[in-house]
């Protein structure tokens, strides 16, 4: 448990907040690339019957275009975007694990140099793998905040680097919608793969550019408005501060097992629109993570802590009178929970 701080938030009238959607080409651009396909949304009827709903579906990110994560949805189509603007320039990006290596694959597909920032807790074996992407990684003495302040710094530092970052802040807001528009493949996905919309849609979070996706795409005019659910570690619970406080927080990280969430600072563009649309937050524990993962492993979901973190999150929920019925959510209700990595270890 977080000391000091809630560990639920809730918002009724989040459903109700509409959210104007933009025409994006990056659907498209990601069924060009080698070795595109939709990704699977597993149903575990075990869960379904344990949480008292009608079905739960698992979004299953972990082989997506030959990387264990839905990162490179997002990556690939701001790189795409960035060296459209700046062709052949070294790219730039800090990450606390796979949006690092999403990055550094893009970078080699396009033929271009990659300089990749990450914190002091990341695993060794986690910053290997970006390396055999082809990334020059540099070790920050710091926590993720710290990565990507070197990050922006070392690309500011010459003109013929650009960074590549998932958070926004003031002056620097393109780069992560393009990482934002990104995502909406996967939620495309979704869309065609189910034959009615959601009830309830469960997204983890690291600085809340996928959330903020999520919210988007739910909140479009004249769309079905599905619950949207977040789920973060108890560690590093950015978002769920935020929202309690009505303001953008920074909160203090430690280690967690949900490396990818790992994320004091919630990104600047994604903060109005988690703070209209999201309907609930809850913070979980590296043990219900790793208890989530486990299980969805025994029903055929290969799923790292991250992407499990919206089954505990959904378990953390739905398994409170008080908490489900802020929620509203009833028995016959559809989930799709979003697992955005395989396992990372």
């Amino acid at each position: 448990m977080m000391i000091g701080m809630k560990s639920w938030y809730s918002s009724p009238a989040a459903r109700y907040w509409t959210s104007p959607s933009a025409p994006c080409d990056a659907y498209a651009f990601h069924r060009s690339l080698p070795g595109y396909a939709p990704t699977p949304l597993v149903p575990v009827p075990a869960i379904a019957a344990e949480l008292r709903v009608g079905r739960v579906l698992v979004k299953d990110e972990s082989s997506r275009l030959g990387l264990p994560a839905f990162k490179i949805l997002g990556a690939s189509w701001a790189c795409r975007q960035v060296l459209e603007q700046r062709p052949g320039a070294t790219l730039v990006t800090a990450t606390d694990g796979n949006h690092g290596r999403a990055v550094a694959r893009m970078a080699a597909h396009f033929g271009v140099g990659v300089t990749v920032f990450v914190p002091s807790v990341m695993l060794p074996q986690a910053a290997a793998r970006i390396a055999e992407e082809g990334a020059q990684v540099v070790w920050v003495d710091g926590d993720y905040d710290a990565a990507v302040r070197r990050a922006a710094e070392f690309a500011a530092a010459q003109p013929g680097r650009a960074l590549v970052q998932d958070t926004a802040w003031d002056g620097y807001e393109e780069v992560p919608a393009w990482i934002v528009e990104g995502y909406q493949t996967l939620l495309e996905e979704v869309d065609a793969q189910l034959d009615r919309a959601p009830d309830l849609v469960v997204v983890p979070v690291g600085v809340g550019s996928l959330a903020e996706a999520v919210i988007r795409h739910y909140r479009r005019p004249g769309a079905a408005h599905p619950r949207v659910l977040l789920a973060e570690p108890n560690t590093a619970a950015c978002v769920l501060a935020s929202l309690t406080a009505g303001r953008p927080v920074t909160v203090p990280t430690a280690a967690t097992v949900m490396t990818g969430l790992n994320c004091g600072t919630i990104s600047a563009s994604a903060w109005p629109v988690l703070r209209a649309g999201c309907d609930a937050a809850v913070a979980v524990s590296d043990h219900e993570a790793l208890r989530a993962a486990g299980d969805l492993g025994q029903l055929g979901v290969c799923s790292g802590p991250s992407g499990a973190a919206t089954l505990a999150g959904a378990r953390a929920a739905l398994t409170s009178p008080e908490r489900r019925a802020a929620l509203d959510l009833g028995d016959d209700a559809v989930v799709v929970l979003l697992s955005t990595e395989g396992h990372t270890r």
